[in-house]
This record gives C-alpha cells, structure tokens and sequence, in this order.
C-alpha cells in the first residue's frame, strides 16, 4: 500500500543476542515435560483400550489433572483418588479424569509409572461401563 510505513523485520531481540533456540534438542530425554510425559502415558492406556472397547469408549472424554480436588465424591473414602469418572450429565459427555501427581507418587520408576497409569485408566473405564477390570483389560492384575 502507498504511503504505508513499513515495519522492519526483527532479527534479534531487545538485548541483541538473536534468538533463542530450545533449551533442549528434541533427541534428549530431557525435552518432553514430566507431564508430557504421563500425558502420553495415558493416550497410550486410551488407545489400547479404544482398540476393544470403541463404540463404548465412543465420545467419552479423557483428561489429566495435576491433582484432584479437595472435595472427595462421597464413594471415595480414605486416600487420594488417583482417577474419577464423571458420569455423562446435562449435555456433557463422560468424562475420565487420571491426577498425575497421586499415580506419579506411587509409582517406583518409569516402568512402574506406565503400568499404574494403564491400571487406572482400565479401573475407570470398567467402573464407567459397569464391569470389572479383568473383563474390560485381561491384562489387569489387581495383584501389583
């Protein structure tokens, strides 16, 4: 456009150093978040359960919470939850909520931690459709 005052492209930032790059390159460990992480751990335990479970799993909604809140439902008694299920209410689709920080506290390590989230992701959804793990996972192990 004539006349219009053309803004010129900033190279650097205010400082002079340029821009910055990752802190991380993508090949570290480091680069993915604890979060991230455990995020990816539940998609996992959703995914293997979607492959049998579909049409019933079908507009239900899985979410991560750093923590659960302060309120327990009247069902939980003793302990920190370490998923909820939201019944289907109103218009809102059901809902599964796994709290990474209670399944990260128990877990022993990273193998320990994916087996965890599997469990309760399974124990949720079982409880949704009103099964029990076994059937809905028979790879579920109470036992661990």
């Amino acid at each position: 456009m004539p006349g219009a005052a053309v803004q010129p492209v900033r190279r650097r930032d205010r400082r002079g150093r340029g821009p910055r790059g990752p802190l991380m390159p993508a090949t570290m460990p480091a680069y993915r978040t604890r979060a991230e992480r455990f995020d990816d751990l539940v998609l996992d335990a959703v995914e293997r359960l979607e492959r049998r479970w579909a049409r019933q799993l079908d507009g239900t909604e899985f979410a991560v919470e750093d923590v659960p809140p302060s309120n327990p439902a009247p069902w939980e008694r003793g302990g920190v939850p370490l998923g909820r299920y939201f019944p289907a209410d109103a218009g809102l689709p059901a809902r599964i909520v796994v709290y990474r920080r209670p399944v990260e506290a128990r877990a022993h390590d990273p193998l320990d931690l994916a087996d965890l989230v599997r469990d309760v992701v399974v124990e949720q959804v079982a409880h949704m459709l009103g099964r029990s793990p076994e059937d809905v996972d028979p790879g579920y192990d109470a036992g661990d």
